[in-house]
This record gives C-alpha cells, sequence and structure tokens, in this order.
C-alpha cells in the first residue's frame, strides 16, 4: 500500500515538473539572418586561407523527445552549452579554397536545458556527462568550398569525419549549411542517431518519463581568423 502511494506521487511530481512546469524549447538552431540594409562585406579568398577559431557565441547541444508515462510531453528536450572550443583550416590552390583540417570539442558536462532536474539525470543516464565529459568531431577529409563561398551567401557541405560521443568513435557525414561573412564563418549543422550506436541507452526514470529512441546533436559555430 505504502508502494503504491509513493509511485503514485512520485508520477504526479514527475507530471507536475516536466509537463505543467515546462517551457517551449528552443527552435532547432539555424544560420543567423544577414542585416536586410547592411550586411558585412564579405571576405576574398586571399582573405580566407588560415586557422579560424571558435568564438564565444557558438552553440552546440542535443535534442530528443520526451514522454511522460503514455502522454507525449508538449516539446522537445533541449540541452545546449558554450564551452565549444576547436578550429578550422582552410587553405587555398589558385583561386580553389579547401577546408583542410577541423576538429572541435563539446564539453557535454556543461550543458544545461529548462530543467536542472534533467541536467542532473544526464550526468548519469545516456549521455552519462560526468564520466564521459567531451564529445569530438575531426573531419577525415577536406572538404572544397563552392564558388561561390566568398559572396557571402548560404551554401551547403558534407562534413565526413569522426565523431566521438560517450566514449564511441563513428564515422559519419554531416549535413551542414554555412555562411562567411564579414570576419565570421558560422556553421550549422546536425545529426541524428539511435542511441546504440554510440553504446548509449535512452533515459528511463522509473518509467515515467522516457525518451524516443534517437538522439540529436545539433551546432551553430562562429569562427574568427586566428
Amino acid at each position: 500500500m505504502l508502494g503504491a502511494v509513493v509511485g503514485v506521487g512520485a508520477a504526479g511530481v514527475l507530471f507536475i515538473y516536466f509537463v505543467l512546469f515546462s517551457q517551449a524549447a528552443p527552435a532547432p538552431l539555424a544560420l543567423t539572418s544577414p542585416p536586410a540594409t547592411t550586411q558585412s562585406p564579405a571576405l576574398t579568398s586571399t582573405s580566407l586561407p588560415g586557422t579560424w577559431t571558435v568564438a564565444s557565441k557558438s552553440v552546440a547541444g542535443y535534442r530528443v523527445h520526451e514522454q511522460l508515462a503514455f502522454l507525449s510531453a508538449p516539446s522537445d528536450a533541449v540541452g545546449r552549452t558554450s564551452q565549444i572550443t576547436g578550429s578550422a583550416t582552410i587553405a587555398r590552390s589558385g583561386t580553389a579554397l579547401t577546408v583542410s583540417a577541423a576538429s572541435f570539442t563539446v564539453d557535454v558536462q556543461s550543458l544545461t536545458s529548462d530543467q536542472s532536474m534533467r541536467d542532473s539525470h544526464i550526468q548519469i543516464l545516456g549521455l552519462e556527462s560526468a564520466q564521459f565529459p567531451h564529445a569530438t568531431f575531426v573531419i577525415s577529409s577536406p572538404v572544397t568550398l563552392p564558388a561561390n563561398a566568398t559572396s557571402g551567401a548560404e551554401i551547403a557541405l558534407s562534413l565526413h569525419g569522426a565523431l566521438t560521443i560517450h566514449g564511441t568513435t563513428r564515422t559519419v557525414a554531416i549535413p551542414v549549411r554555412a555562411r562567411i561573412s564579414g570576419s565570421e564563418i558560422e556553421v550549422v549543422g546536425s545529426i541524428t542517431f539511435p542511441w546504440g550506436e554510440f553504446n548509449m541507452q535512452a533515459p528511463n526514470i522509473g518509467g515515467f518519463v522516457t525518451v524516443n529512441s534517437t538522439a540529436t546533436m545539433e551546432f551553430d559555430l562562429f569562427l574568427k581568423h586566428s
């Protein structure tokens, strides 16, 4: 009898916490819209070569769909951090520009969402960020930039490389959108994968709060010339 009462009470607390007080999830990350009237001048092919490092306004994180018991949660669960380091190297051969190397590291232990309870749980469930505090991505092959890359136009690229999450490394291809303008390069992308692909188990909190079988990693990187 006592167990039943405790169970009902726990379910009520979780319902109140995750549903009634949950905020709307942030929209998926996307390229910043350029100013309508005063767009920054594009960089030239001669000024692009060199090393570009991650700027402080960059963000990365996760997006998963939560479910409470048999009811769908009102929005995705989203956690993000600005604790990102890394760089990309652009080389020039004639008029061609190539991203010859790039590597990035995200401090997943610093991920925060709209719920501190959720943030505590991912330290020991799913990402297990207390045990695996970093996620990394290193490109494995050069990426040639299209001819219109220096015009300030939005460009589409595919980054092939080694993605490490939860201490497990997989070779992946991440589709990204990018824009080169003013003195910065912005790169936005995401990749969705089954939890098991990186030897993780989808979080399950007492059977009351569960998440879908896939997770999404997303990022919005701003790179500055070193």
